[in-house]
C-alpha cells in the first residue's frame, strides 16, 4: 500500500495578512489587457457624474430666480435642462454597463481558461490527491462567485467614487459650513464598513470551502459508480443524511455571511437618512445666531445634493464590503494558479524524426512521497544530459525520502525496438508505476527513462503522446458517441479508419448491431457497455492513434476467457513491430513475451522468458504454482486453461 501523501491544495492564508495589497495589485493586473475599454468607462462615468451634479444647480435657479421673477422662458430652459440631464445620465449609464460587463466577462473567461489550462499541466499526482469536486468547485463556484465583482463592482466603485467627489465639490460651492456638517460622520462610517468587510471575507472563505465539500459529495455519490455502490451497500439513506448535514452547515454560513454587519450597515443608512433634518436645523440655527440667511433654492439644492451623496456613499461602503468578500474568492483561485507544475515541457525539446521504440530504464528510483514533497520533477546524475537545467523538469537534487519508502529501487532494464516486455509481480510491487514513467505521467526520483536514447524529460509532450500509447485497466469513455470517443485519439480519422480500428479490437460487430451504430451514446463513463466492451473500445482508440510504443496496463483484466482470446489476437496483431510493455495478471497474455521481469518490492528480482523463469523455479514459478498451474516436465503449462491463471 502506498503511504498517504499530503494534499496539494494549500491552506488559505489569514485574510488579515499584510499580503492583501499585493493581492489587490494582482487583481488589477487581470484588467490590464482591457485598459483601453476601462478608460472609456472612466470617461463615461466622469461625464455621467458631472451631468448629474448639474441638476441641483438648475433646481436652485428655478426656485430662486425663474419662479419668483416669473421668467417663463428661463423656467422652460431650466426644466428642459433637468430632463436632458436625466436622459444623458441614463444613456451614459447604459453604455458604461455594457462596456464594463463585457470587460468583466472577458476577465472571468481569462480566469476560467487560466485555471483549466493550469490543471491540464498538473501531474497525475495532483489528481490522485485532490477530490474532483474540489477542482470543480474552484472553477464553478469560486470564479462564478466573483462575477459581480469583475463585471459590475469595479465600475460601481469608480462611478460612485466620482459621484461622491463631484457632489462634495458642488456642496462646497454652495456652502462650506453645511458641507462640513454633512461629512462629520463619514470617517465613522468608513471604519464600520472596513470591520464588516473583514468579517464577511473570513466567513466567505469558510463558505467556499463548504461549497467545495458539497460539490465533492455530489460528484462522488451521484455518479453512476457512486449510486451503484450506495444502493448495493444499503447506504443511500446514510449518504442522504451526510449530505443534509453538510448542507445544514452551508445554510449557517450563508446566513452568517448575509447578516454579518447588517445591523451596523443599517445604522449607517438611518443616520445618513436623518442628515437632511440636521442640515435644516443647522441652517436655522446659523440664521438665528446672526449668520447669513440661506435662500430656499440654495437650501433645497444642498439637501438634494446631500441626498444624492447618500446613495453613492452607502454604495461605496457596501462595495468595499463586497470586495473584501471577493478577495477571499480571488485568493482561492490564485492558490490554484500558483500551484507548482513539477512535470514541465523542456525549454528546447528534442525532436525525434522517427521513433524506433527502444525503451531503457537506467538506475531508476521513484517514490510517491518524493513526488508530493519536493515536486522537483525527479533528478539525474551529474553526467546525464540536461541535468543542469531543472526548469524543464529535467533536473533535481535527488530523492528526499528514505530507500525503504521508495516504490522503485535501482531499476535497470532495456526493451529493444519492436520487442515485448511483460511485467509481473504481487500487488503493490510497482508494475504500473514503472510503466507510467515512460509517458511521463510521473517523473523519476533518480536515474532516467529514455526513448531511443533520449531522456523522456527532454522530449516534448506532443512527441511523447504520439510515440507512447497507454491502455489501462480503468477505461475512461466520455459521455459522447462511440465515434466521438474513438476520434478523441485522432480527430481527423475517417469512418473507414474507425471501423478498421474497431475490427482490430474485435468490437466492430457489436457496434454495428446497435440501432445507432457508431452514433450510439456510450453513457456516463461508458456504462451502457459491458466492461469487456469498454476495454475493447479503449483498445480501438489506441489502435487508431497507432503509437510505436504500446503500454498495456492489465488491459484484458475485465474480459472473460472467450473475449480475452479474441482481444489477445487483436493485441498480438497490434503489437507486431511495436515495442510493447504489458502489465498482466493472466499468464496467457504474457507467456509469449520476449522478456518477462518479476518485480518484488520495487526491485527486479527475476528476468527471462517464460520457459527460462519456469526452469529457474523462482518467484515466477511460485506465482504460477500458487495460482494453480503446474508446469509439465518440458516446462510447458499443465492441463489447466492458461487464460484463468493469475500471476500477480
Amino acid at each position: 500500500m502506498r503511504p498517504a501523501a499530503p494534499g496539494w491544495t494549500p491552506e488559505p492564508k489569514d485574510p488579515s495578512t499584510p499580503e492583501q495589497p499585493a493581492q489587490v495589485r494582482r487583481i488589477l493586473r487581470l484588467f490590464r489587457p482591457y485598459r483601453g475599454r476601462l478608460a472609456l468607462v472612466g470617461l463615461l462615468v466622469a461625464a455621467s457624474s458631472l451631468v448629474s451634479v448639474a441638476s441641483p444647480f438648475l433646481l436652485r435657479e428655478i426656485l430662486d430666480v425663474a419662479i419668483p421673477r416669473q421668467r417663463t422662458g428661463l423656467l422652460s430652459l431650466l426644466a428642459l435642462g433637468m430632463i436632458l440631464t436625466a436622459v444623458m445620465t441614463s444613456v451614459f449609464g447604459v453604455l458604461q454597463t455594457l462596456i464594463s460587463t463585457t470587460v468583466g466577462q472577458r476577465v472571468m473567461h481569462d480566469l476560467r481558461t487560466g485555471v483549466y489550462a493550469k490543471l491540464q499541466r498538473m501531474p497525475l499526482a495532483f489528481f490522485t490527491r485532490t477530490r474532483t469536486g474540489e477542482v470543480q468547485s474552484r472553477i464553478a463556484n469560486d470564479i462564478g462567485g466573483m462575477q459581480a465583482t469583475v463585471t459590475s463592482t469595479a465600475t460601481s466603485l469608480v462611478s460612485n467614487l466620482t459621484s461622491v467627489v463631484a457632489t462634495i465639490v458642488a456642496m462646497l460651492a454652495l456652502d462650506w459650513r453645511l458641507t462640513l456638517a454633512s461629512l462629520a460622520l463619514l470617517p465613522f462610517f468608513v471604519w464600520v464598513s472596513r470591520r464588516v468587510g473583514r468579517e464577511r471575507k473570513r466567513i466567505a472563505t469558510d463558505r467556499q470551502k463548504q461549497m467545495a465539500v458539497l460539490s465533492a459529495l455530489v460528484t462522488e455519490s451521484l455518479s453512476v459508480s457512486g449510486i451503484l455502490l450506495g444502493r448495493t451497500m444499503g447506504r443511500s439513506d446514510s449518504l442522504t443524511r451526510g449530505f443534509a448535514g453538510e448542507s445544514e452547515r452551508l445554510v449557517d454560513l450563508e446566513v452568517r455571511s448575509n447578516m454579518a454587519g447588517r445591523w451596523r450597515m443599517a445604522t449607517i443608512g438611518i443616520v445618513m437618512a436623518a442628515i437632511p433634518a440636521l442640515l435644516y436645523w443647522t441652517a436655522g440655527m446659523l440664521t438665528h445666531f446672526g449668520g447669513p440667511a440661506f435662500s430656499i433654492g440654495t437650501l433645497v439644492a444642498f439637501v438634494t445634493l446631500q441626498q444624492g451623496l447618500l446613495r453613492p456613499t452607502v454604495s461605496l461602503l457596501t462595495t468595499g464590503v463586497e470586495m473584501q468578500t471577493s478577495l477571499a474568492l480571488f485568493q482561492r483561485i490564485f492558490e490554484y494558479l500558483d500551484l507548482p507544475v513539477t512535470i514541465t515541457e523542456p525549454e528546447h525539446p528534442v525532436v525525434l524524426p522517427s521513433v524506433r521504440g527502444e525503451v531503457r530504464f537506467e538506475s531508476v528510483d521513484f517514490s510517491y512521497d518524493d513526488d508530493s514533497r519536493s515536486y522537483d520533477g525527479g533528478s539525474r546524475g551529474p553526467d546525464t544530459p540536461g541535468s543542469a537545467d531543472s526548469t524543464g523538469g529535467t533536473g533535481g537534487t535527488g530523492s528526499t525520502v528514505s530507500a525503504r519508502d521508495r516504490t522503485l529501487h535501482g531499476v535497470d532494464l532495456t526493451v529493444p525496438p519492436g520487442s515485448s516486455l511483460a511485467i509481473v509481480g504481487a500487488t503493490g510491487s510497482g508494475k504500473s508505476t514503472l510503466s507510467y514513467l515512460v509517458p511521463r505521467l510521473y517523473d523519476v526520483s533518480a536515474g532516467r527513462v529514455t526513448l531511443d536514447g533520449v531522456d523522456v524529460r527532454d522530449l516534448g509532450f506532443a512527441t511523447l503522446s504520439e510515440a507512447v500509447g497507454v491502455v489501462s485497466q480503468e477505461t475512461y469513455l466520455f459521455h459522447a458517441t462511440v465515434a466521438e470517443n474513438l476520434r478523441f485519439a485522432k480527430p481527423a480519422a475517417s469512418d473507414e479508419e474507425l471501423r478498421a480500428a474497431a475490427r482490430a479490437a474485435q468490437i466492430h460487430e457489436q457496434i454495428a448491431a446497435l440501432p445507432d451504430g457508431y452514433d450510439t451514446l456510450v453513457g456516463e463513463r461508458g456504462y451502457r457497455f459491458s466492461g469487456g466492451e469498454k476495454q475493447r473500445l479503449a483498445l480501438a482508440r489506441t489502435i487508431l492513434r497507432d503509437p510505436p510504443v504500446l503500454i498495456l496496463d492489465e488491459a484484458t483484466s475485465a474480459l472473460d476467457t472467450r473475449t480475452e482470446r479474441a482481444v489477445q489476437e487483436a493485441i498480438d496483431a497490434l503489437s507486431a513491430g511495436r515495442t510493447t510493455l504489458t502489465i498482466a495478471h493472466r499468464l496467457s497474455t504474457i507467456r509469449d513475451a520476449d522478456q518477462i521481469v518479476v518485480l518484488d518490492g520495487g526491485r527486479i528480482v527475476e528476468r527471462g522468458t517464460h520457459e527460462q523463469l519456469l526452469a529457474a523455479d523462482g518467484k515466477y514459478a511460485a506465482l504460477v504454482r500458487r495460482d494453480g498451474e503446474t508446469p509439465g516436465a518440458d516446462g510447458t503449462p499443465g492441463d489447466r486453461e492458461p487464460a484463468d491463471v493469475v500471476v500477480g
